[in-house]
């Protein structure tokens, strides 16, 4: 298993349906609207680093309203 934290930036206005939209992704466990300099931080556990990309790079990264995401992947 494989978890993973995703840093979602979104455009103003955006948070709250993007957090909706994001928790509806298979392989997203939670997400939270946070304060600091990211608005959502969506916690990921699949099977393999490439389903991490695959959510991060591709799905949330294409949904309207986001405009920059940052992976941390958990070692432990």
């Amino acid at each position: 298993m494989v978890v993973a934290y995703v840093m979602v930036k979104a455009h103003t206005g955006e948070a709250d349906r993007l957090k909706n939209d994001i928790e509806a992704i298979d392989g997203v466990v939670s997400a939270h609207i946070v304060a600091g300099d990211v608005d959502i931080i969506a916690k990921v556990e699949v099977d393999s680093p490439a389903d991490v990309k695959d959510i991060a790079a591709t799905t949330i990264q294409n949904l309207d309203g986001v405009e920059d995401t940052r992976t941390y992947v958990a070692m432990e």
